[in-house]
């Protein structure tokens, strides 16, 4: 078995000092790994840089890598930035979104929040739900790009319908206000719920309210308190509030004052003024 793999070793080797980019690529993960060879940054740094200099999409992601952590290679965030490039423009969307966080940041390169979006759409075209939901608030905001709720829509569309959480919230909100989107009670609470099963405080906050108002939804004070306590059990004042009122008044959980005062104190202690008063109202 050593000696496959020792043969192994000799044959890469000679397919990449012979030029072979995706042999040198492949040597330079067996010298980062030690797999095979002793492990060595440098020579990992070497092999990449060859296979790099060709033109290999991979390596120049690789060589990126070390420049940025300074792994085989001395630190160099100007360098890093320059590979990155590279591998960015051949299609590599993580190095499009390190590039483009590259210039939100100013990290390595004169900060460029157009280039940042530049680079943001680039991997938000490729599918990156990350991306197509950051691409979302800048349109939103109108940060560095003309203002378009519709685009921050479509965007925050595409990245919800990949499951993620804040865009599935941010597109609820799109509906809920008609933002881009025609307005929906219907559309924002399924968006809300959709965010709310995955934790976002926010959208259980607001799925609550609009179970306790039946907007969008059948009016149902169990679901309202169901959804106020998950986002209360995450330290959220304003449903610490509320369900020390659904406690109170015994809306859909039985009657407690102890709960009551339990949940008015915790939301209390975050200075929500409100929830100081019915403690003190309560004498607690």
């Amino acid at each position: 078995m050593v000696e496959n793999k020792g043969f192994e070793i000799s044959m890469l080797r000679k397919s990449a000092e012979a030029g072979d980019a995706e042999a040198q690529l492949v040597l330079g993960k067996r010298y980062k790994s030690g797999s095979g060879v002793e492990q060595s940054h440098e020579q990992a740094a070497h092999w990449f840089g060859k296979a790099a200099e060709q033109g290999h999409a991979k390596a120049l992601f690789n060589l990126a890598l070390c420049y940025s952590k300074g792994e085989g290679v001395e630190k160099s965030d100007e360098q890093a930035m320059y590979w990155f490039g590279k591998a960015a423009e051949q299609g590599n969307v993580i190095a499009q979104l390190k590039i483009a966080y590259c210039y939100l940041t100013g990290e390595g390169v004169e900060k460029n929040r157009e280039q940042a979006i530049y680079w943001f759409g680039k991997a938000a075209e490729q599918g990156d739900a990350w991306a197509q939901f950051t691409l979302g608030t800048f349109y939103t905001s109108g940060s560095s790009v003309e203002k378009n709720d519709e685009q921050a829509a479509y965007w925050f569309g595409k990245a919800a319908e990949q499951g993620y959480a804040e865009a599935q919230f941010a597109l609820a909100y799109c509906y809920l206000k008609g933002e881009g989107v025609e307005k929906s009670d219907e559309q924002a609470v399924y968006w809300c719920g959709k965010a709310a099963e995955q934790g976002n405080v926010s959208a259980q906050v607001i799925l609550g309210i609009c179970y306790a108002h039946g907007k969008g939804v059948e009016q149902s004070d169990e679901q309202a308190a169901y959804w106020f306590t998950k986002a209360a059990e995450q330290g959220n004042a304003d449903a610490q509030h509320e369900m020390g009122g659904y406690y109170s008044a015994g809306l859909g959980v039985e009657k407690n004052q102890e709960q009551a005062i339990y949940w008015w104190r915790k939301a209390a202690e975050q200075g929500h003024e409100d929830a100081q008063k019915c403690l003190t109202e309560y004498g607690a």
